[in-house]
């Protein structure tokens, strides 16, 4: 008799995202159109068999698994960026990666399917964009989008029924221009990337809207852009080099 308590999942993909750390990923997918990632599907999903005709959709679900948060735990009880991270409301009246069952979905936009053959074994890749998860996350399920039923045109979303406001203007200043011209034929829109990535203001919630003389750094690929505040509508991107290997 299966067991109605308890189940167990194998991974069916991983993700290849230029998110190397939890710090500057969107909140929700989508709001970085410019984040271009892979899915690459692995073990018995790992055949191409398993994706026929998904070209016919533009959208995909990807059911993920909290991979990098999971051993934190959870709370009944969390504080929600949209709130100001001050306002405590339900986990599951959330989108908090710290859930009972650290389980997450997101849309993503398909861009492309890929084969590739290398030493004789095979390796099917999805091509994605819009994504919001950090690199190496487990994928347990990808499902197709359906606009007619998976968009309700009328829904109510209680605090965050609206796209966060996004006022933020974001300037290169000349060393971060002249780091861009190394990169920008390796990483096709890194600029854009960067710039949407920083108009979300990936500073913790309670700091959003405040003026911060601090300078930050956020990983994209395998870069370090280093950025600061100007004031509480504007961002100085001050310069972009490679990480240090770890």
């Amino acid at each position: 008799m299966t067991n109605i308590e308890h189940f167990e999942f194998e991974s069916i993909a991983t993700i290849d995202s230029p998110y190397k750390e939890k710090f500057a990923i969107p909140r929700q997918p989508n709001l970085v159109s410019a984040a271009k990632g892979r899915v690459l599907l692995t073990g018995d999903a790992n055949n191409p068999e398993l994706i026929r005709d998904i070209e016919q959709f533009s959208h995909l679900w990807l059911l993920f698994v909290f991979n990098a948060t999971q051993e934190q735990g959870w709370k009944p009880l969390v504080r929600p960026p949209r709130l100001g991270g001050n306002k405590k409301t339900g986990v599951l009246a959330s989108r908090s990666t710290f859930r009972p069952n650290p389980i997450g979905m997101s849309v993503v936009k398909l861009d492309g399917v890929e084969q590739l053959s290398n030493k004789g074994k095979q390796q099917t890749i999805l091509h994605i964009s819009g994504l919001d998860l950090l690199h190496g996350t487990p994928i347990i399920d990808i499902k197709p989008y359906v606009p007619y039923s998976d968009a309700v045109t009328h829904a109510s979303a209680g605090f965050a029924q609206k796209e966060p406001d996004n006022n933020m203007t974001i300037n290169f200043t000349d060393q971060a221009q002249t780091d861009l011209a190394q990169y920008q034929d390796k990483y096709h829109e890194l600029a854009l990337f960067i710039e949407q990535v920083l108009a979300q203001d990936p500073r913790p919630a309670y700091k959003q809207s405040k003026t911060d003389d601090k300078i930050y750094g956020m990983s994209l690929y395998d870069l370090n852009i280093q950025w600061q505040m100007k004031d509480s509508a504007h961002i100085n991107v001050i310069k972009i080099d490679h990480c240090a290997q770890k």
